[in-house]
């Protein structure tokens, strides 16, 4: 039940899905729901790195919400001045915070989404309609984790050599940093005219050229597209019933939460938080399992 092991579409129209809801949903729940659940599923699936990026996208939030209250002087609720008069408004407090929770919430579903959606998912995907964009992603995809690892194995062998960005005055390091920024660049070049030279010689790309794939679209898929649909269904109906917008100028304007709005935020959620519950079940069931076969295992040893 791993969401990764499903075919490559359903997590293309996942994050399709969820990345689309936070830049389009800008009622402060729909907001609250996606940022909580791709905060989530982002620390989940990367751990501490996950979340040490995430903690710093939430001081951002602080630093841009601010910001733009500071420079931003719509609304009729006003809270305190600024050092040169200017109104402070509650209003623009609320809209800067919407605008920076909704950029955090795609920063951390997109990395999620390079988690899930391998490379060879997206040749997949995109191999048949595109070849040569399937290529490109493909690459860059691929030398995304690379130019980190080569940057730091360049900078230890500069540093061996005394010409690492901790090395010399200030003059010193700032050409020692160029120099390792121009080895990583000369370096990059080098390894994407191999690899698209590597792709050609191998007839990638060509007119009717056939491809093999290991997915396959069967009942498990469908079972689980079926309830996207419903749940995507009901959120085209909170769009319709304007449950998912709000006026922030000149002043806060939204539709009264219901009964009915809970419908739509739940099923919101259930959208959102599916995909690792399906992962948390999935990493259980194959750790039991594990656990019966070594048990098994011991049994007929002993």
């Amino acid at each position: 039940m791993r969401f990764d092991s499903y075919h490559p579409a359903i997590n293309l129209i996942y994050f399709a899905v969820a990345i689309g809801c936070t830049v389009w949903f800008h009622h402060p729940v729909f907001l609250a729901i996606s940022y909580v659940c791709a905060f989530v599923y982002a620390v989940y699936l990367s751990g501490k790195r996950a979340l040490l990026l995430n903690l710093v996208l939430a001081v951002l939030i602080v630093i841009y919400t601010g910001w733009y209250a500071y420079y931003h002087h719509f609304g009729v609720t006003p809270l305190r001045r600024n050092i040169i008069g200017n109104q402070i408004t509650l209003e623009a407090l609320a809209a800067g915070l919407a605008i920076a929770v909704s950029a955090a919430s795609v920063l951390m579903w997109l990395s999620c989404l390079h988690v899930i959606c391998t490379s060879d998912k997206v040749v997949y995907l995109f191999g048949r309609i595109s070849p040569t964009l399937s290529l490109f992603l493909a690459i860059a995809l691929r030398m995304v984790p690379r130019i980190g690892e080569r940057a730091r194995r360049i900078h230890t062998a500069q540093r061996g050599i005394g010409r690492g960005t901790g090395d010399g005055n200030l003059l010193r390091r700032l050409v020692n940093g160029i120099r390792i920024f121009s080895i990583l660049v000369t370096w990059l070049l080098e390894s994407l005219v191999e690899s698209a030279a590597s792709m050609k010689c191998r007839g990638y790309g060509l007119r009717g050229r056939s491809a093999y794939a290991i997915y396959r679209f069967d009942n498990r898929d469908r079972g689980l597209v079926l309830i996207f649909t419903v749940c995507i269904s009901v959120l085209c109906g909170a769009v319709l019933l304007d449950q998912t917008q709000i006026h922030y100028n000149p002043q806060i304007l939204m539709n009264r939460i219901t009964p009915l709005s809970g419908i739509f935020y739940a099923a919101y959620a259930v959208f959102l938080l599916l995909p690792m519950a399906m992962q948390i079940i999935g990493e259980a069931r194959f750790d039991r399992l594990a656990a019966q076969t070594a048990a098994g295992d011991d049994t007929h040893g002993n």
